[in-house]
């Protein structure tokens, strides 16, 4: 059964309508699963189309590879929990950046493609960017991956000149390109193509390894806009209309909310795109002045009688909570709180967590209010009339030293400002530092509170004292 291209282009034009839809829900919590379900049913309409359509050859083979594709990419939404999303983003995002390099390859080598001319030349461009925009999406994605899970360490890889090291690469591509443009024989082009290949790769690598671990929010959002222009194009390779529209959606969408994330993190968006950027700050400052310092630290009943004699309470979910799964007893605690009249809010900064919305989502999935989480913007100006303020599992994105410290590596990203408050209570395992690396001022200030243990423990404590 084969339907014909009139119908193929209408179903595509739908699934396309409806990937639309799917990114004007998810830009707001409230129409997310409905953003979600338009984005399901826009890609099953865009498989069953290119299934039936009259590309498709061997339906046997297809129906094989499909099968292992739903069978792990089930097993793996059942076992990946919210904590390790971020890498599973990112290696997806690894994924479609080798697709695009071998279908690249298929394509360049396709003995059916006969082209003469301007026709010759626009589509073996289409097929270069796609494989350098694919090699360089792979390999940034793994080590992304690598940074995210821990197998990697967080802190930057600053090679010598390694500006002037990037630049190389870059020039050494255009070049490839211009002969790979001009080459007279497949040979030869397919020569210059797997040699471009290695250098795509390699930067890909090194663009990554250069990025602090504080930085690694940005990367993933911007590995998602390289992925999305690798799909579209493949799109433009295989001459597939949803594909370059698709791609182009992922693409924008990915680049605008690397561009807003950067605003959020006093980056420069032109940094991101060369990669190695958030590096140059060097150890801070604060570190030293606070080595001789002492904490205070506080018990669960303590922070539970504060947050009974507290008028507005805020809370700063980190990636700790999701790590502790506590945001289920979390919300529980909100419950309590609210009945007894008291103020209680969620301050969520940009990038807290290792994914953009991350905590939004844990939060959404325990159902809290979405009226009472506000964004870092919303929510600043309200600290100094707040009474308590609990952050678990959070770190670098309440460190003072972003403000204070020209020195630090995360100097002039904003923060939430909760050593404004009236009591800051910190739930951490440790003294450990954050992702960036460094230390926080904020655990030795006089109106801080340290609550040390398993974030789960500690607010399930705190519960039972309310």
């Amino acid at each position: 059964m084969m339907i014909n291209e009139g119908l193929l282009t209408a179903a595509y034009i739908v699934a396309s309508v409806l990937f639309i839809l799917s990114l004007s829900g998810l830009s707001n919590q409230e129409t997310a699963r409905r953003g979600n379900i338009f984005g399901i049913i826009g890609m099953l309409i865009a498989i069953f189309a290119t299934i039936w359509g009259s590309q498709v050859t061997s339906y046997a083979v297809l129906a094989v590879t499909m099968s292992i594709g739903a069978v792990i990419g089930t097993i793996v939404a059942i076992r990946v929990q919210m904590t390790g999303m971020p890498q599973l983003v990112a290696m997806l995002h690894s994924f479609v950046g080798l697709a695009a390099v071998l279908v690249g390859f298929a394509t360049y080598l396709d003995a059916s493609m006969h082209l003469e001319g301007v026709e010759k030349t626009i589509h073996e461009v289409e097929i270069y960017l796609g494989v350098l925009i694919g090699a360089i999406t792979f390999t940034g994605s793994v080590i992304a991956f690598g940074k995210l899970q821990g197998i990697i360490g967080s802190k930057p890889l600053l090679l010598p000149a390694r500006h002037l090291f990037n630049l190389g690469l870059a020039i050494a591509c255009i070049w490839l390109g211009y002969e790979f443009i001009h080459a007279e024989t497949v040979s030869t082009g397919l020569i210059l193509l797997l040699i471009m290949t290695a250098i795509a790769l390699t930067f890909g690598v090194h663009m990554v390894m250069a990025i602090g671990g504080a930085d690694m929010p940005v990367v993933v959002s911007m590995l998602n806009s390289y992925s999305g222009w690798a799909a579209a194009a493949t799109g433009f390779m295989l001459s597939n209309d949803l594909l370059i529209i698709t791609g182009a959606l992922v693409g924008s969408s990915g680049a605008i909310l690397s561009y807003i994330m950067c605003r959020a993190m006093n980056r420069n968006f032109i940094s991101v795109i060369a990669g190695g950027f958030g590096t140059s700050g060097g150890t801070s400052s604060t570190n030293n002045d606070d080595s001789d310092k002492e904490i205070i630290q506080t018990t669960a009943n303590e922070t539970a009688q504060l947050f009974q004699d507290a008028k507005n309470v805020v809370i700063v979910p980190g990636y700790g909570m999701a790590v502790a799964q506590a945001q289920h007893i979390v919300s529980e605690i909100v419950k309590k709180l609210r009945d007894k009249k008291i103020n209680i809010r969620f301050g969520i900064h940009p990038v807290a967590g290792r994914l953009p919305g991350h905590m939004n989502v844990l939060l959404a999935e325990a159902k809290v209010p979405y009226d009472i989480v506000l964004e870092m913007d919303e929510i600043n100006d309200d600290f100094p009339d707040t009474d308590v303020v609990l952050v678990i599992g959070a770190n670098d994105i309440v460190n003072p030293g972003a403000q204070d410290d020209p020195n630090s590596p995360i100097a002039g990203m904003p923060v939430l400002e909760v050593w404004k408050a009236k009591t800051v209570v910190v739930m951490k395992r440790t003294m450990a530092v954050g992702y960036a690396g460094v230390g926080n001022p904020l655990f030795f200030k006089e109106n801080t509170r340290m609550l040390f243990g398993d974030a789960k423990a500690s607010v399930d404590d705190i519960l039972g004292n309310l």
